[in-house]
């Protein structure tokens, strides 16, 4: 998937005046939480197992339309939205959002919407616009601690979860 979302976002993202994200970096994020002292990290883990399991989609994983780019000012990135998020998707965003809030974790609390995420320090932000479809799809999802350096974000992939009842 990435390698036929890469073209299709290449203009934007080197006309952004902002740091690309590089490919192999990109994922799609369903829930935000900020900072999480490292002590948590582990709580987090079983918490997003049991949000997994209590969410699973009937199907084999979930396929997303990505179709729209979007700068938001205020985070200063540059994303990919889908067209229309799958009803599994919610689900697991609501179950993932419930679990930790039941659990004393702040998630963001501006409205949320799945995104890849493709440029940060974005400057020279532009109007919402669409882009060639490519679809992705998703057979597991991960819990994936984010770290901000001097050289960019740092991903490291805490645990892995199936997106089906069945994997």
């Amino acid at each position: 998937m990435r390698e036929r979302l890469a073209p299709a976002v290449h203009d934007a993202v080197w006309g952004c005046g902002g740091r690309p994200v590089p490919p192999e970096h990109w994922h799609l994020t369903v829930a935000f939480l900020g900072a999480v002292p490292a002590a948590r990290v582990a709580e987090l883990a079983v918490l997003a197992s049991a949000a997994a399991y209590a969410a699973a989609a009937p199907e084999a994983g979930l396929e997303l339309s990505l179709a729209r780019l979007a700068d938001w000012p205020q985070s200063q990135v540059l994303c990919v939205l889908p067209i229309e998020p799958p009803t599994a998707l919610g689900r697991l965003a609501r179950a993932l959002t419930d679990s930790l809030s039941a659990a004393g974790f702040v998630p963001d609390l501006k409205p949320f919407r799945a995104h890849v995420t493709v440029a940060r320090k974005v400057t020279r932000p532009s109007e919402p616009r669409p882009l060639r479809v490519v679809r992705w799809r998703f057979e597991r999802f991960a819990l994936v601690e984010s770290r901000t350096l001097p050289r960019g974000a740092v991903y490291s992939v805490v645990e892995t979860y199936p997106l089906c009842s069945g994997a």
